[in-house]
């Protein structure tokens, strides 16, 4: 045998009988505890803002068109009356502003009609700008229902 044999051979065998050390497994870096996924937010179930008003719903719906084309600031991006609704942008946010007739019952006595807002899908709303316009419309349609009404009855609507 050659002396480079025998040499490797030797070590080989010493390697073999030589106690065997005690492996040390090192943790990896602790991982990252998993971070729950933060809650879905709760869904919208009413409209901040929506108001009732004792009027009748189409005279409600014409009073809002005219408060709407006559505020600085609110773009008109359409209307269906059969739909009772106006497609609106008010600071930066596209909404519908809708209303709705109340069926009378023990609670309500007089024809009585519901403004809301909701979003283009139709969803309830809680926006500032939503909240900050059906304000508006509030303070401002009792006055605008009675112009209306006038204008109607001059022209024999």
């Amino acid at each position: 045998m050659h002396k480079s044999a025998v040499c490797l051979l030797s070590v080989l065998t010493l390697t073999a009988c030589a106690p065997l050390q005690q492996v040390r497994v090192f943790p990896q870096s602790p991982q990252t505890p998993a971070v729950a996924a933060p809650a879905a937010p709760t869904p919208i179930t009413t409209t901040r803002g929506e108001f009732h008003i004792q009027a009748d719903k189409n005279d409600t719906w014409n009073a809002i068109g005219q408060i709407v084309v006559n505020t600085p600031g609110v773009r008109l991006d359409g209307r269906a009356q059969m739909l009772d609704l106006y497609s609106l942008h008010y600071r930066g946010v596209e909404f519908l502003v809708m209303t709705k007739a109340l069926v009378l019952s023990d609670s309500i006595r007089t024809t009585t009609t519901r403004v809301t807002a909701a979003t283009p899908a139709g969803k309830p709303i809680d926006t500032d700008a939503s909240a900050e316009l059906l304000a508006l419309l509030e303070a401002q349609l009792p006055a605008a229902i009675i112009d209306v009404q006038a204008r109607f009855r001059a022209e024999g609507i």
